[in-house]
């Protein structure tokens, strides 16, 4: 709690000191009122993507960019229509399918894009490589192995796709052979949870499309808006080097620096506990922010890590500005998963495994607690 609590007055220094900056980047001397004191762009305010755009292109689509009015009101259509998981699972064993109905989801319309991807061509993410292949499919083993003696494998559920039902793996006590971000059917301790159970699910880049820009002379700070309360606040150095290979950072060492009217960010140095995609520590990301005109500032954000893709890929997205006035508070994310939901796992799976050892309840590995007999 005094960590966190310092990392936020921390982060409150930065934002305070930079938005004083702001405040003071007032026209001058003929500038444009568009530009800071500084004479650069003037990136403040808060942007979001208003629309929604599939992250990869259809292949039915082939190299095509733009989408028709028909198929933008084809695709509306199709995502009105479904309100959200009003309800419940149809075999009645799934009694969380309607946790979020239509009130806590909402639908924005449908993009002139037909993907977020623009490089390549296609629109689809290169090929991965053979070393991510085999990962993948470690992480696959490694969850299978421990659902094996649950319902989801003996019913050859979508949650154990081709596994074998069986008693439990010997290996389920093992150390996993990797850093575990996502839900597996164990709770030993924290790092057996998902990253979002843990309100750490935020990752750079994050293309959920909300920018909370400041921007100061010499640093320019963003805050991030996503995943039930796990945004994040980011500040870009406009001045220095990354620091060396070994200093690894959840959002990586983020660098600016000014083509023109074009504010470039290039990251590095990414903490492999922290993965995009899975890209930790080979990834590297360069971003472009272009103020197109009053409202619109454009995103393009290029990823490449030769250990995870066979190629560098492209993502770019249309900002739209948002009042300051209608947004001007804005309350620090909160996740309360990880403060209360937490604990309680690993609380329960205690109680689970005594119950168990008194005889009075079922092998804790039995019960699925990693895709309530859904899907992983």
């Amino acid at each position: 709690m005094t960590r966190r609590l310092l990392e936020s007055l921390g982060v409150a220094t930065v934002f305070a000191t930079v938005t004083v900056l702001l405040v003071n980047a007032v026209p001058v001397g003929g500038q444009a009122p568009d530009r800071t004191a500084w004479g650069h762009p003037n990136l403040g305010g808060i942007w979001l993507d208003v629309y929604s755009t599939p992250f990869e292109r259809s292949t039915e689509f082939g190299d095509r960019e733009l989408a028709t009015a028909e198929e933008r009101a084809a695709r509306d259509e199709a995502r009105m229509g479904n309100q959200g998981r009003n309800e419940r699972g149809g075999d009645g064993r799934v009694d969380v399918a309607g946790a979020y109905n239509a009130v806590y989801t909402s639908a924005k319309p449908a993009g002139p894009r037909t993907s977020l991807v623009v490089d390549p061509p296609s629109g689809r993410i290169p090929a991965l490589t053979a070393d991510a292949q085999r990962l993948i499919e470690l992480r696959r083993e490694w969850t299978l192995m421990l659902l094996r003696n649950t319902e989801t494998c003996q019913s050859a559920a979508a949650g154990c796709p081709d596994g074998e039902y069986g008693p439990p793996s010997p290996r389920r006590f093992d150390v996993a052979p990797f850093y575990n971000t996502g839900r597996m059917n164990r709770h030993d301790g924290p790092e057996d949870q998902s990253s979002g159970d843990r309100c750490m699910s935020g990752r750079t880049p994050d293309f959920n499309g909300f920018r909370r820009i400041v921007q100061g002379g010499d640093s320019i700070a963003m805050g991030y808006d996503t995943g039930q309360g796990q945004g994040f606040q980011r500040v870009i150095n406009m001045s220095g080097e990354h620091p060396a290979s070994h200093v690894r950072l959840r959002h990586g060492d983020s660098r600016g620096r000014w083509e023109g009217d074009t504010l470039v960010v290039d990251t590095t140095n990414f903490s492999p506990k922290f993965p995009f995609r899975g890209a930790g520590e080979g990834l590297h990301l360069v971003e472009r922010y272009t103020r197109v005109d009053a409202d619109t500032l454009t995103y393009d954000a290029t990823i490449e890590d030769s250990t995870v893709w066979d190629a560098p890929w492209t993502v770019r997205q249309e900002l739209k500005r948002q009042s300051d006035e209608e947004n001007r508070i804005y309350y620090e994310p909160r996740c309360h998963e990880g403060n209360y939901g937490l604990p309680a796992l690993l609380v329960g799976r205690r109680v689970d495994e005594q119950a168990f050892e008194d005889g009075t309840g079922p092998n804790p590995f039995s019960m699925d607690t990693a895709t309530c007999v859904q899907g992983l």
